[in-house]
């Protein structure tokens, strides 16, 4: 019987998702030595303190705080401590000693992605990251490899688990958002300061690195546009679920043309959108993810499951692993990452998208008329008005609810008519103004 060849795995950060790798690592060793073609032999663990508890069942003397020393130990290196320091510097040194590098940190691969790959591809190392976006849920190889030969025109993500609680038990139980946050922060859903999930920085980190991955161009962090969820109140949802929408926090990526001057680039974006009902993103509950793409040639493609937790982001980390060790025992540089397209990233102004409009007016003739001018002015077409009378108010100039959803027309346009109307004499307040996708 032909020995097994012998690679060393350094697990950087023994948090949740660490402990969880180390533990299933050694646990599960023979039978992911057999998939791997190689043992993996985890020589070490690194923590900031080697006395604090932790989830998962790792020797002792695995553990260490030694990060550099580790490094230099291993053919693969682990990163999940997070943020963007010291992991960046542990990640360029473990790539320049040869090492391939798994990490599930969307942070670091957002700000300073392109640094990183070429590190790896400059020494023919290999820098995979598949549990960076939707935890367990398979998507990054499925953009890097099975698609890499068809022409990815969109991509609609639920890539914020936090956020999609909130909304759907808004939708479902009837709460408020901070009544919500509060049962997501009582359920561990969300973090002590929720600012990350509910101001869509978590979710834009995502866009990047999606929309980098589908148009083989690099997408900035700084590019994408972000919106977060803060102003979303239960009225909204309630009125949308009426009208046969879902209100979620996308994360929307597009090849577009822009129509002012022609130019074919990419757009990222992450705001708060009505999604029909019909699509199959409207029925995400809970903490889940999913990422919607579609692709030229294979059509509408749906990935979904849980998108955080530690043995969920486990299971896609440890399949970096064995993709790690094939590489290793096959051998022959690791594959660099496809951003040649070098299109453009476009701003949002190029984006054309639905508006829903909600606005309180005043309720006497010539109204609409004055309304639909400022459409028309602007370039804007009305698919549908509904209107109802408001109870209360002065009854002396009576006013009334007016519900507009537009056609797709330019974000430009659709952001200069809001302008106006919050401008106009017959119109008392603008409620709310909401994006429809997915259609």
């Amino acid at each position: 019987m032909i020995e097994q060849r012998k690679l060393r795995v350094a697990v950087l950060g023994g948090g949740s998702v660490g402990s969880q790798v180390a533990s299933l690592l050694i646990a599960h060793g023979d039978e992911l030595a057999a998939r791997a073609g190689a043992v993996l032999e985890v020589v070490g663990v690194v923590v900031r303190n080697l006395d604090a508890p932790r989830d998962g069942d790792i020797p002792r003397e695995l553990l260490t705080t030694d990060a550099s020393a580790l490094i230099l130990q291993a053919d693969i290196v682990v990163e999940l401590i997070g943020g963007l320091e010291p992991a960046r510097t542990l990640i360029l040194e473990a790539l320049n000693s040869g090492a391939d590098v798994i990490t599930a940190n969307k942070a670091l691969l957002a700000t300073h992605g392109p640094e990183l790959f070429e590190a790896a591809e400059q020494v023919g190392a290999q820098l995979h990251y598949e549990a960076a976006v939707g935890g367990a849920i398979p998507i990054i190889r499925p953009l890097r490899d099975s698609l890499a030969g068809d022409r990815v025109s969109r991509i609609l993500g639920i890539v914020n688990g936090t956020t999609n609680y909130i909304l759907d038990r808004m939708d479902v139980e009837g709460d408020t958002l901070e009544n919500a946050l509060a049962e997501a922060t009582r359920l561990g859903y969300a973090e002590a300061d929720p600012t990350a999930d509910i101001e869509g920085f978590d979710a834009a980190q995502k866009a990047a690195i999606l929309a980098s991955l589908a148009f083989h161009t690099t997408v900035p962090l700084e590019a994408v546009h972000r919106e977060g969820m803060t102003s979303v109140t239960l009225e909204q949802v309630v009125s949308a679920r009426k009208a046969g929408y879902a209100v979620k926090l996308l994360a929307i990526c597009e090849r577009i043309t822009d129509a002012a001057t022609g130019v074919e680039g990419v757009t990222a974006r992450v705001h708060p959108a009505l999604v029909p009902l019909s699509h199959p993103l409207a029925s995400v509950h809970g903490a889940n993810n999913a990422v919607f793409v579609e692709a030229e040639a294979a059509g509408s493609l749906m990935f979904y499951g849980a998108g955080a937790g530690g043995i969920q982001t486990a299971s896609a980390v440890l399949g970096d692993i064995v993709s790690a060790a094939r590489r290793h025992v096959a051998g022959g540089p690791g594959v660099a990452e496809s951003t040649q397209a070098n299109l453009p990233v476009l701003p949002m102004s190029s984006v054309t998208t639905k508006y829903q409009i909600t606005l309180t007016v005043v309720d006497e003739p010539g109204v609409l008329a004055a309304i639909a001018t400022q459409f028309s002015d602007r370039g804007v077409s009305v698919e549908a008005v509904s209107q109802s009378v408001r109870d209360g108010g002065d009854e002396a100039r009576p006013t009334a609810t007016l519900v507009i959803v537009t056609h797709r027309a330019a974000e430009s346009s659709l952001a200069a008519t809001v302008t106006a109307l919050a401008a106009s004499p017959v119109v008392s307040s603008v409620v709310s103004v909401l994006r429809v996708e997915g259609q």
